[in-house]
């Protein structure tokens, strides 16, 4: 009995241990067949059926899911967010659904910036000098509006209402090169006669009224191209015309290069292979031609885009480079956008803006004018402004072809230069060369009603403000002053003689309050480039818009920026541009109280130091300011060097106008009565 207990005690745990691997066999082939989806095929053994009278052939079986295509992609890849499972795809958990739906719920990162190249350096490292100017930075861009915002304050006390403009508006986008006292259609339907150009000389808003609102620039408008590049390229949106291209684009004066940028190859009218080899041939024609030695400042009448003068910059020449705003209305604006001294200037029927004695010479290529009309004015007023000793340089048809007409115009053009004393140095190819007397002796010398005369001994001959131009010869001075001015570069600090003719108060000698600015403005420069990083700045274009001295375009010069200066001497004092030109610098004369010639956003900087304390007692500060704006590019800055009780109101119309100004104590410290308004331009958009 107790074996056999034994041995029903061993088939019950057998019989248990068969149920258990049983029911574990079953489980394992369950999960398999459940979780195959989707992953590795599993593959199971299985038997023929026992009703098969056929012996046992064991079989290999495949998951039903073999040759089936998933997307498991939203497992993977969490840069593209599924929006959850297809109907064809298969079965997915709760939690991976949950993890489906986070990574769908999220954006997708954002593409790695686009490498722009702002310098030299390209993006591999490599020097270059192919790059690109980026566009403004969004920080100097503002939405601005058209609308003009003003409020009104009523005095308590009188009853009385008082208007500030909050905001300035911008004007139409028609008047985005608009030279108010150039384009002032009314007042030239006006005129009795224009055949003498009159419609080309200022004919400004009456009482001289500028703009009320703030000029915009043309769409597309990018940041100049910097110096010495801008020289041969510019961008076409900033000048966007292309007639100039249509009409001397065979004349190697401009062209197109692709479609963004104007090149201009340096050529003109009467130099076709280059500037460089046409001034190669002037000064092999006339040796003493000392460009950068004793030739320092030129004009160039009828200047085109400007190649001339900016050809002579590297030869250490400044050229004031001169056209009307005629059929060829952007030529001016060209060159200054290429960062090339330029104004809009027509001889018509007055004395051009500069003084007797300015330039040691003067060069006329092709500029259509007629010098031999009315006795010779307009060459007179060549006289009046080419230094004693200096040169006109001739370029055109009649010094070269032998036509008939064109014979008879050399003819002429040789009687009255003659008459004039001029001794004509060369002639050779297309170009013909005179030289001016160095005094009055020759004008003495010539027989008694020979014309044109002398002028009278009461004429001043750099009294130019809306002065008519006169048909008599200028007198030089008897003591030579202006004749004899030291070469360059020593002029630019050398008290010239005509500094003792200047009509100034003052309280030490003129040769030392000349030096005493000098110093001044090369401490104050000198300063500025130390701490405010001035040479970091773009500045190319500057105006000086109260030069004095002209000490602080000096002091640029000294400390080696690379840039020029237009010196502005207000009509409200003293006339000091013979000194500014003795110097070898340039300027012009101006009345602030009217808009200034010369196109919209053409300088970089604008300096006015002392300026609107003397101004405000003849005409609104805020008219000053609306045409600085319009002068002065986006992106560039104006510094304003005043006393503290114009400084608030300054930063009122600073800020009505869009800039964005800082003052800073001067180098007297916090006590003195001076401060310096720095303002920033922005880019204003409607």
């Amino acid at each position: 009995m107790k074996l056999l207990g034994n041995v029903d005690l061993l088939k019950s745990q057998t019989a248990i241990k068969f149920a258990a691997f049983v029911f574990i066999s079953v489980t394992f082939f369950y999960l398999g067949k459940h979780w195959s989806d989707g992953s590795r095929q599993l593959v199971f053994f299985s038997r023929q059926s026992p009703s098969s009278t056929t012996s046992f052939v064991p079989s290999v079986v495949v998951s039903p899911n073999f040759n089936k295509e998933f997307n498991i992609s939203a497992l993977i890849n969490a840069t593209e967010p599924e929006t959850g499972p297809e109907p064809s795809d298969p079965v997915i958990s709760n939690e991976q659904q949950s993890v489906l739906a986070l990574k769908a719920a999220s954006p997708p990162p954002p593409p790695p910036p686009e490498i722009k190249s702002y310098g030299i350096v390209d993006a591999n490292g490599t020097m270059s000098d192919e790059f690109e100017i980026g566009e403004f930075d969004p920080d100097l861009v503002e939405n601005w509006g058209n609308g003009t915002e003003i409020e009104t304050e009523t005095n308590k006390e009188d009853a009385k209402s008082t208007f500030q403009v909050k905001k300035f508006g911008l004007c139409d986008e028609s008047m985005r090169e608009y030279i108010p006292c150039l384009d002032n259609v009314e007042a030239i339907k006006r005129l009795k006669s224009t055949k003498n150009g009159e419609r080309f000389e200022r004919h400004c808003p009456e009482n001289g009224a500028g703009l009320n609102c703030l000029v915009p620039p043309p769409k597309g408008y990018w940041p100049p191209i910097p110096w010495p590049r801008s020289r041969d390229e510019v961008w076409f949106s900033n000048v966007p015309h292309s007639r100039l291209v249509d009409d001397k684009g065979g004349q190697n004066w401009i062209s197109r290069k692709g479609k963004d940028k104007f090149k201009f190859p340096g050529g003109g009218t009467q130099f076709i292979h280059g500037a460089d080899q046409y001034l190669d041939q002037m000064s092999k024609m006339v040796p003493e031609i000392t460009f950068g030695h004793h030739i320092r400042v030129v004009m160039d009448i009828g200047c085109g885009v400007a190649s001339f003068g900016a050809y002579l910059l590297s030869r250490n020449v400044i050229t004031m480079s001169i056209a009307p705003k005629d059929v060829h209305e952007n030529q001016i604006q060209f060159a200054l956008e290429r960062g090339v001294p330029a104004m809009v200037a027509a001889f018509a029927t007055r004395r051009l803006l500069y003084p007797s004695q300015a330039f040691d010479l003067i060069h006329c290529s092709r500029c259509r004018i007629n010098w031999t009309r009315d006795d010779g004015i307009l060459l007179l007023e060549v006289n009046r402004m080419l230094r004693a000793g200096g040169y006109f340089a001739w370029a055109a048809q009649p010094v070269y072809k032998h036509e008939q007409a064109l014979e008879e115009q050399w003819e002429e053009m040789l009687n009255l230069t003659t008459r004039l004393c001029w001794n004509l140095v060369r002639k050779e190819g297309y170009i013909a060369i005179w030289q001016k007397p160095f005094n009055n002796s020759c004008y003495l010398s010539r027989e008694t009603g020979t014309i044109p005369p002398l002028c009278d001994p009461n004429d001043d001959p750099d009294n130019v403000w809306y002065v008519d131009l006169k048909a008599c010869i200028s007198r030089l001075p008897e003591n030579g002053y202006g004749a004899n001015v030291a070469p360059w570069p020593s002029r630019l600090q050398s008290p010239p003689d005509r500094l003792e003719s200047i009509n100034i108060d003052s309280y030490i000698a003129r040769k030392e309050n000349f030096k005493a600015e000098s110093k001044y403005w090369n401490e104050i420069v000198a300063s500025y480039v130390r701490s405010l990083h001035w040479k970091t700045f773009k500045l190319r274009n500057v105006m000086d818009m109260r030069a004095g001295f002209g000490g602080f375009a000096a002091a640029l010069i000294d400390n080696q920026l690379d840039a020029w200066v237009l010196n502005v001497v207000p009509v409200s004092g003293p006339n000091t541009l013979p000194v500014i030109y003795d110097r070898g610098l340039i300027g012009v004369m101006h009345d602030w109280c009217e808009p200034f010639d010369t196109y919209p956003r053409t300088y970089d900087f604008l300096h006015a130091a002392g300026l609107f304390s003397v101004e405000r007692k003849r005409c609104n500060m805020s008219t000053i300011m609306l045409e600085m704006d319009r002068i002065l590019r986006p992106g560039g800055r104006a510094y304003i060097r005043d006393s503290l009780d114009v400084m608030d109101e300054l930063q009122d119309i600073a800020k009505a106008m869009g800039w964005h100004p800082t003052l800073r104590h001067t180098s007297e410290g916090p006590h003195a009565n001076y401060r310096v308004l720095a303002c920033d331009k922005r880019l204003l958009r409607g």
